[in-house]
């Protein structure tokens, strides 16, 4: 049996498969349709008419039942209400763990109704898509736009939750009552602040935000990572053994920090380092671009080394970008150029972020990890905004046994030292993980069906037919086939990256390509920051590191806007279309043309830009880490690794691009390098457009 039927077991909802929409029935039906418009093209107005009666009675069928278990459920909190109040009058408190135990158990029965929930709407999202794809019309559009606000319609009832909110606060209220208030009986609305939510609340509380796809900021940016999104609990889930290290965690999120700060504190001064070494202001992007251009090889390393171990790996990064910033501040004095680039080669093999990423999937525990995983795209964005600040603050210049410090060396002794210091903690403070703990972690995800992408793969198994259908339906699409998505095999992740290749579906194929889009505009637009604002406004050092900083300070805001507002009021592919839109205009704005180049055209035009790209990036991969395949979300090849390659190969291409635009002369090397942005930014809409319906 496939491990989403196993769940489903665990939970003991079969009784209720004759109530969830019947997949086989409706795939039947479409099998029907294809066979009648192939006889007469005159049926289409009749389909749709009774494909949608048929749809109409399955998903009512599904209300009715949820309205009889919410009743039952209401019910049973009536007597629970009754013998609390008796318990009260009484002061009974060795009945209250009694008590307790009687309304969670109320809670893991909502808890399996909303999972029933989940899995009928993943269903019907399914079964909306195989018939568009099948007829090529957009029936989902019709029946959405048709019955969603319609007064009667039952639609609305399977994501309303009017019923389930009455129950939670219900719930919520008792529990609150009494937990940790055995004799005072302290109420929730006289002292909210000591109510602590019970775990079994805040697990109804992710089902239901999960049903209705809200999202707060935590959960928005968590999903930056790409790291697997934590299942729907199960009662097997409250008493979950949290067998993580704290300091482990805090030493690979303090590694992602550094690493962003080193990758981003050398761009103030990367062009006035090259003129010193002899070379062109302009090899200030293959400069910056070689540490992207060894990452494109050592995320893939990285990636497999964590298979067998964490220690050994964080060690050697370390170790690699200790020498790879020595180089780069000992080029000065060596007057090399080589010397510059080859250090900026080693510290791009030390980048461990791949490391961090799957420890964080691997180590920390379901309940941990969307915070962890929100903890990863912080100190990211953070570590981007303090390197070129700090690089602002490094404007001396002194020598030591003829070794220069000043602005261009003391980034390289900074980040040497730095890594130096993480070493020695990383050396005291690390605990592997044993190899038994991690296997079993492994397992445990896969036999779960990890992730919204498990679930969506194991949605199948009240649906399916039977096995000898299967074998009959085996022409179909393998990415819209439910009975196929649920095979055992389906749970193996990848283990090359052309088996990761085929599991991309066109829309996920667009999304990171418009990751690449994102990047590689930002890159362009960071890279030659120091050399544009050199030529056009004569501006130093600290001011464009200055400038820089401000723009990184903007990331977490913006996202706190995006990932609490923006995203409840429209859809994710909105806002994604109008973030392209955006960063078009952006980069439009940013071309010298006819009146003379001025610093507010220029900052105003960075500013949008930056701030689109930024949008434009969490609500991408908010919708990548939906869609992507759940093979994607273990083992070497992941979806994780696929992003990393996709950004990284678009700041080497950007880097490249600055660099050759300079044999052009400076004057023609901003509209030189913004001209290819355009260009893919234009493509990246279009191919939006043409797959804006399978963004969902």
């Amino acid at each position: 049996m496939v491990a989403f039927g196993k769940k489903l077991k665990q939970l003991q909802v079969q009784e209720w498969q004759g109530y969830y929409i019947n997949y086989k029935l409706m795939k039947k039906k479409v099998k029907q349709y294809v066979q009648q418009i192939e006889a007469s093209a005159e049926n289409r107005e009749y389909i749709l008419k009774d494909f949608s009666r048929v749809l109409d009675k399955q998903i009512e069928k599904t209300v009715l039942f949820l309205l009889e278990q919410e009743g039952q459920l209401a019910s049973r909190l009536s007597s629970l209400g009754e013998q609390h109040d008796a318990l009260i009058q009484q002061a009974d408190t060795m009945r209250i763990p009694e008590m307790q135990e009687a309304y969670r158990d109320v809670g893991r029965d909502l808890l399996k109704l909303l999972y029933f929930v989940e899995l009928n709407a993943i269903g019907l999202r399914k079964i909306l898509k195989k018939f568009d794809k099948r007829f090529g019309y957009k029936f989902t559009n019709y029946y959405v736009k048709t019955r969603a606000n319609h007064p009667y319609s039952q639609l609305r009832q399977v994501l309303k939750h009017v019923g389930i909110s009455a129950v939670v606060g219900t719930l919520s209220r008792n529990l609150a009552d009494l937990q940790d208030h055995q004799e005072s009986f302290i109420s929730i609305y006289d002292h909210p602040a000591l109510a602590l939510p019970d775990p079994i609340i805040e697990s109804i509380n992710a089902a239901v935000d999960r049903l209705t796809n809200s999202t707060d900021f935590l959960q928005y940016l968590g999903k930056h990572a790409l790291i697997p999104e934590e299942e729907l609990p199960s009662p097997s889930d409250d008493n979950v053994d949290e067998r993580y290290h704290f300091m482990s965690l805090l030493l690979n999120l303090a590694n992602t920090f550094l690493y962003m700060v080193n990758t981003y504190i050398i761009v103030p001064t990367a062009d006035s380092y090259s003129l010193s070494l002899g070379a062109a202001a302009t090899v200030c992007g293959a400069v910056i671009g070689s540490m992207a251009v060894a990452q494109v090889f050592s995320s893939v390393y990285f990636s497999a080394w964590s298979n067998k171990s964490y220690m050994k790996p964080l060690v050697f990064s370390s170790v690699v970008l200790l020498v790879g910033n020595t180089l780069y501040a000992l080029a000065y004095d060596l007057n090399s150029i080589y010397i510059l680039l080859i250090g900026r080669l080693f510290c791009g093999l030390g980048s461990a972020r791949a490391i961090n990423r799957r420890y964080i999937t691997d180590c920390v525990p379901l309940n941990m990890r969307m915070k962890a995983s929100a903890g990863f795209v912080s100190a990211s964005a953070l570590g981007m905004a303090c390197g070129p600040a700090l690089a602002s603050l490094l404007q001396t210049k002194f020598k030591i046994f003829k070794v220069t410090f000043n602005e261009d060396t003391l980034p390289g002794w900074v980040m040497a030292f730095a890594w130096l210091v993480y070493l020695f903690w990383l050396w005291m403070s690390f605990e592997e993980p044993s190899q038994d703990e991690k296997v079993n972690s492994v397992q445990q995800e896969t036999n779960s069906g990890l992730g919204t992408g498990g679930l969506q793969n194991g949605v199948s198994q009240p649906l399916l037919s039977s096995s000898v259908e299967k074998q009959q339906d085996e022409d179909e699409d393998e990415d819209e086939d439910i009975s196929e998505e649920a095979s055992e095999e389906s749970c193996k992740p990848v283990t090359s990256i052309m088996s990761a290749y085929k599991l991309l579906t066109p829309s996920v194929k667009v999304q990171l390509f418009i990751y690449f889009m994102l990047k590689y505009a930002m890159e362009v637009l960071l890279a030659e920051s120091s050399v544009i604002t050199a030529y056009y406004f004569i501006w130093s050092s600290s001011n464009v590191a200055i400038f820089l900083a401000c723009l990184g300070l903007t990331v977490l805001p913006v996202n706190v806007i995006v990932g609490s507002y923006l995203t409840n009021m429209f859809e994710e592919r909105q806002v994604l279309l109008a973030s392209e839109v955006m960063v078009f205009v952006g980069i439009v704005l940013s071309f010298h043309l006819i009146i003379p180049y001025s610093v507010p055209q220029y900052v105003c035009s960075a500013l949008l830009t930056f701030v689109a790209a930024e949008v434009l990036e969490g609500v991408n991969l908010s919708l990548l880490s939906r869609v992507m395949s759940s093979r994607l979300s273990r083992g070497t090849y992941n979806g994780g690794l696929l992003s990393t390659e996709a950004g990284t190969l678009a700041r080497v291409v950007a880097d490249g691009t600055i660099t050759l635009a300079g044999y052009w002369g400076m004057s023609k090397l901003l509209n030189a390098t913004l001209l290819p942005s355009l260009l893919i930014c234009i493509c990246s809409i279009i191919a939006t457009c043409f797959t804006y319906n399978s963004l969902y």
